[in-house]
């Protein structure tokens, strides 16, 4: 393997900042495709091993393989430049897109446009629900999972935390007694290895406490500054807890944001929440990203005393922080550790049924998105029945991008509201 120059290393993931779009998917594939095929720079099986690792962990995959790969290549500052060029251009054009909404997002022509994303946006939820139930239900208690999972939210409302939890007690339970029924095979455990053998506890530590400092002071200083039950500690609050129970990407914890921050703080609506999700998909980076509208709403919704755009400011960079501080500490914190991890049946099974915990979450989220695209206040909306299913059938069959399809959605609103 060629070992490239930190400025060769900076030099691609700013690159890969500006072209990761296709979500998860695509970003890993793009990655695959640049540091193991063309460049040369990381071998096939520890990226997939990085990649098995990253899907251990809660938070957005995508930017934690960046992160790790960066970490393989240059140490801490290779996983800082990577997992920081790899958000800086969504955060930007976030930010500029969110501006938008707020300040033209009542013109008809921008509403109709918001009409098409909407319906796109629900068939590629449905897309994407496929694509992960075809891997994860491959066992009938993967099937079980699933289904407890949306009865638990869709039936229940159970809190999507526990939903998560629950799941990975069974995965670390149910591994040590019939690992076959997680799709798991034993292997012996790898004791060796160039990372294992270089573990330092007292650098580990330092790691862990720097990142919890840096993660936590923003909101202890708006709790302080601002108040606890200002909005913007409460989104610091929020999203911290969010962020650690983030299994399965943004599809995944879209439910429990939406409970959270539509119908208990009231940060924005639902129509909104949607209309957010569009935006996201139509830019780089990870699909998590928008959280950050999430924050943008309700610093302008809800300002206070600050001037709406600078409360929405704060709000979005707040959100920011707290989601991706902890993704590249667990990286910082647990890549000494990876090697260990390789072999251990229990979190493999933990893996797996998280996974398929969160084929159920994202039913019950196709199913929320549904209800409020298909059948607004005022009956059946057929028109976006019709452009979904012709998204789904461009995404699913003709194996378009997302961002073409978005893009096509968008304006087919456009036109639609001009006859």
């Amino acid at each position: 393997m060629k070992q490239p120059t930190f400025r060769e290393a900076l030099r691609f993931w700013v690159k890969l900042g500006f072209i990761s779009f296709g979500g998860p998917a695509g970003q890993i594939a793009i990655m695959h495709r640049e540091l193991v095929d063309r460049k040369k720079w990381i071998g096939e099986s520890r990226f997939l091993h990085a990649l098995n690792f990253c899907m251990l962990l809660p938070g957005p995959e995508a930017t934690q393989l960046a992160t790790y790969c960066g970490w393989m290549l240059h140490g801490i500052r290779g996983a800082l430049a990577a997992g920081v060029c790899f958000i800086l251009p969504a955060i930007a054009l976030m930010w500029g897109l969110s501006w938008l909404y707020v300040t033209y997002g009542a013109v008809p022509a921008v509403a109709a446009v918001f009409h098409g994303l909407k319906a796109a946006v629900l068939a590629i939820v449905i897309s994407a629900l496929l694509r992960v139930a075809r891997r994860a239900l491959k066992t009938p208690m993967a099937w079980g999972l699933a289904a407890i999972s949306f009865g638990a939210l869709f039936g229940l409302g159970l809190p999507y935390p526990l939903i998560v939890f629950g799941a990975l007690l069974t995965g670390l339970i149910g591994g040590r007694m019939a690992p076959r029924q997680f799709n798991v095979t034993v292997e012996p455990e790898v004791k060796t290895g160039p990372i294992a053998a270089t573990v330092k506890w007292s650098g580990v530590l330092r790691t862990a406490l720097i990142v919890v400092v840096l993660w936590f002071a923003p909101v202890l200083a708006a709790g302080w500054l601002g108040g606890w039950h200002g909005t913007l500690a409460q989104q610091g609050w929020f999203f911290s807890k969010a962020a650690v129970v983030t299994f399965g990407g943004a599809y995944a914890v879209l439910p429990y944001v939406a409970q959270q921050a539509v119908e208990h703080h009231q940060w924005l609506s639902a129509a909104q929440m949607l209309d957010g999700l569009g935006l996201a998909e139509t830019t780089p980076g990870p699909l998590i990203m928008v959280l950050q509208f999430v924050g943008f709403m309700g610093g302008w919704q809800h300002p206070g005393e600050l001037a709406p755009l600078l409360a929405a400011t704060l709000g979005a960079a707040m959100t920011v922080w707290v989601t991706f501080v902890p993704t590249y500490g667990f990286i910082l914190v647990g890549a000494p550790f990876v090697e260990r991890l390789r072999s251990n049946v229990r979190l493999s099974a933990a893996l797996a049924a998280v996974t398929a915990a969160v084929v159920g979450v994202m039913l019950n989220l196709a199913v929320w998105f549904g209800l409020h695209v298909w059948l607004p206040a005022d009956g059946t909306d057929w028109f976006a029945v019709v452009l979904s299913a012709g998204a789904f059938a461009l995404l699913q069959w003709a194996k378009w991008e997302i961002v073409p399809v978005v893009l096509l959605a968008g304006v087919t609103g456009l036109l639609w509201s001009l006859i």
